[in-house]
């Protein structure tokens, strides 16, 4: 007996009868449910879509001043020319390999050129410790003028802004009033430069976060600034941040409850590990305390549109030659791992730190072009090329690609030649938008 051919489309096309759910139950669920829709579109709307710096620099308030994001690159351009002058030197000083080559060695010295620091925030807590009333004070003021003269230079940071200290019983007046003082300077000197961020350290309560959510509300009323102007990062250096008494995640908690007013979550490594009861030699952000503070925090986060921040080493790259090969390679390390773990921000203490920073996030996007390019390619037009990915895959894929162009790792012509996407319909992808339906006019290149 032969076996039935193949269907033919159209041919004996099957009879549907009506379903047995009804048009009025339909309604009734989607009425039932619009609440829930509504909660998850406003607490997850996703991640934006704009520009995550690579890292954040801190420098305590009293060694800061407006030429500080100039005077690291030029130490960091000193520390390559000395330790790594070459690509091959390079990678063998970081250990980066054949993921460092020519091209990404000459960015990163372009880098370093043209803006050295992303993010940069003046640091009134553990850096800057305590000082009479009057100096601190004074040092508001003067961060005010710093801040402006930075986020306006055209080798400036494109983010700025300050740490203060933490509303724990000691420190909450001081903290705020540092914040009052110095809105109040940068205020007098022109519009509310865009970038500028306050990041609250040693978040210990979600009450806390309530408190600075209304801090900010009040500031911008006293100063006329539009609702929601003023965003705050919480960084999560104590346990009570991750797991709260009854067994919650406190981190969740303390995101919906900043609303939009949350713009990051930081890693503070020392002080973290320290409340763990890490001894001090083993204290890295590679710890596995730290990967599960880290852990938390992604999930926390995760379609909210808060984004993330590693935190840092104290391993300086300075004294003999070997000491600061074997700091270039432990950062570079430490910064490739935690790209590979979806934190694509951290911290940096020290201008050494900026050539690892680049050198290690260059190679990352570079060396992973190629396959990310074609993936999306395949995927846009629909070509089997050996791996099947689905829309939540592809919008992975976009913004890796669109984090590499922000930061000047790769270019929008390349990124368009390797995906056969164009700019617009990378942002579109990234942000799982439908594309747009036609060639839309060449975006800008970013700042690098």
């Amino acid at each position: 007996m032969s076996s039935p051919g193949p269907a033919v489309a159209g041919a004996h096309a099957p009879q549907v009868r009506p379903g047995r759910l009804d048009p009025d139950f339909l309604s009734a669920v989607d009425t039932r449910l619009a609440p829930a829709d509504q909660r998850l579109a406003s607490r997850y709307p996703g991640d934006p879509g704009t520009r995550q710096p690579v890292h954040t620099v801190y420098v305590p308030a009293d060694q800061a001043s407006a030429a500080t994001a100039r005077a690291w690159g030029d130490e960091a351009l000193e520390l390559l020319d000395a330790a790594a002058p070459d690509p091959p030197s390079a990678a063998a000083a970081t250990g980066l390999g054949d993921a460092l080559d020519t091209e990404v060695y000459h960015r990163v010295r372009a880098k370093l050129a043209a803006q050295p620091v992303e993010d940069l925030r003046i640091d009134f807590e553990d850096g800057y410790g305590s000082r009479p009333d009057a100096e601190e004070d004074a040092a508001a003021v003067t961060a005010a003028a710093d801040l402006s003269r930075l986020l306006h230079a055209e080798d400036g940071p494109s983010f700025a802004g300050i740490r203060v200290k933490s509303l724990e019983p000691t420190t909450r007046r001081r903290g705020l009033r540092t914040m009052d003082l110095l809105l109040d300077a940068l205020l007098e000197a022109g519009p509310l430069p865009d970038g500028f961020l306050v990041t609250l350290p040693k978040v210990t309560s979600v009450d806390q976060v309530l408190v600075m959510a209304e801090v900010c509300e009040r500031l911008e009323q006293a100063h006329g600034l539009d609702p929601g102007r003023l965003r705050f990062e919480i960084q999560i250096e104590t346990p009570q941040a991750i797991l709260g008494p009854d067994g919650s995640a406190t981190v969740a908690a303390m995101v919906h409850a900043a609303g939009a007013r949350c713009a990051g979550l930081h890693y503070g490594t020392y002080d973290y590990s320290a409340a763990c009861g890490i001894a001090a030699p083993y204290q890295s952000s590679e710890h596995p305390v730290a990967d599960h503070a880290k852990a938390v925090m992604q999930v926390a986060a995760a379609g909210t549109g808060v984004r993330l921040s590693d935190g840092s080493t104290n391993v300086l790259p300075t004294g003999s030659p070997q000491q600061v090969r074997e700091a270039l390679r432990l950062h570079a390390r430490l910064v490739r791992r935690a790209l590979e773990r979806g934190y694509y921000q951290g911290w940096d203490m020290h201008p050494g730190h900026l050539v690892t920073r680049y050198l290690a996030t260059y190679a990352f996007y570079r060396q992973g072009l190629a396959v990310a390019g074609t993936r999306l390619h395949n995927y846009v037009s629909r070509t089997a090329g050996g791996v099947l990915d689905e829309p939540a895959t592809a919008q992975a894929l976009a913004s890796f690609l669109t984090r590499g162009v922000h930061c000047g790792a790769l270019d929008p012509a390349e990124v368009a030649a390797a995906s056969g996407v164009d700019r617009a319909a990378l942002d579109a992808l990234a942000r799982r938008q439908a594309l747009p339906a036609s060639p839309p006019p060449t975006q800008p290149r970013e700042r690098p």
